[in-house]
């Protein structure tokens, strides 16, 4: 891809100029979408206007707006990144969107995507028991952003954010204070549970990793950006989730309930565990794999597991 910008510099003027050439420029090298937006149009305004500091709903207008050449050369860059490295958007503008709220990521995160947002913006409705909820643990927690939304929808909650990457911590550390829960939320190191003794908690929800080998293998160039250890789980995808399965049971409180996303490594729990009384949730706004289960279901089901 030849950015040259000795030429673009001159020849490029406006917003609108620097939009079109991002458009053009993304269909010709075949970029993947998955990481904040799924086309190539709105790709490239959220390229040029965080570029330029600039909100995602600027005033159209704006568009027939001239840069100057340090602009310029901004966008030009954030194109680069995006063209040449095959890096997500997100890495490159510092920003992530989740349920409508801004994250903080960097490569040390995955860029927050989850279906479960859906569940969050319902308080997990109709599945979590109704009333007040004391205690919230988001495992496998990332840069926060299910763990911090859900403490934004239930304002009575205390939430554990744990991660077993103290990388990824420093990131939800960050979160944290840029929505300031500092006081009912706190991020802490654990390899799932093995630091968690003597917690329980009314709902455990987690986005673990579950890419199975097969799809990891064959991901696009986008994803060799995001930590490989938030990705991958095993041959199958699952070698987390049953930990997840095997030991939450003794983290929930006795009407407590744990929902999971596994994504397309939903093929492959069924098959493992017809028995086990796992219900899959309709996902309206898209997505797949995401489950729910009660405590009750999980401790009766525990040595099927």
């Amino acid at each position: 891809m030849n950015l040259d910008q000795a030429s673009l510099l001159d020849e490029l003027e406006t917003l609108r100029d620097f939009v079109r050439f991002s458009l053009s420029t993304f269909h010709e090298c075949r970029l993947y979408f998955g990481h904040g937006t799924d086309n190539a149009w709105d790709e490239a305004v959220q390229l040029v206007l965080n570029a330029v500091h600039l909100p995602w709903d600027t005033d159209a207008q704006v568009l027939d707006a001239r840069l100057t050449r340090s602009e310029k050369r901004r966008v030009l860059e954030y194109l680069r990144q995006r063209v040449v490295e095959r890096k997500p958007l997100p890495y490159i503008t510092g920003e992530a969107w989740f349920m409508g709220l801004p994250f903080s990521v960097d490569e040390r995160v995955l860029i927050p995507r989850s279906p479960i947002a859906e569940l969050v913006e319902q308080a997990f409705a109709p599945w979590l028991r109704p009333g007040p909820v004391s205690r919230v643990l988001d495992l496998c927690t990332g840069s926060g952003c299910i763990g911090i939304a859900t403490a934004l929808m239930m304002p009575e909650a205390e939430v554990d954010l744990v991660d077993i990457s103290t990388d990824a911590l420093d990131v939800a550390r960050i979160n944290i204070q840029r929505h300031q829960l500092e006081d009912r939320v706190q991020a802490l190191q654990s390899d799932l549970f093995d630091a968690l003794q003597g917690r329980r908690y009314d709902l455990i929800v987690s986005n673990p990793p579950y890419v199975d080998a097969a799809d990891l293998g064959s991901m696009p160039d986008e994803y060799r950006h995001e930590p490989a250890l938030a990705l991958g789980s095993g041959d199958d995808g699952l070698d987390i989730t049953r930990r997840i399965l095997r030991e939450s049971g003794r983290y929930l409180e006795e009407d407590g309930l744990l929902v999971v996303e596994v994504g397309n490594s939903e093929i492959h729990l069924m098959e493992q565990y017809p028995e086990l009384p796992l219900t899959w949730v309709d996902l309206e706004t898209g997505g797949n794999g995401v489950f729910v289960i009660t405590a009750a279901e999980l401790r009766a089901h525990v040595d099927k597991i």
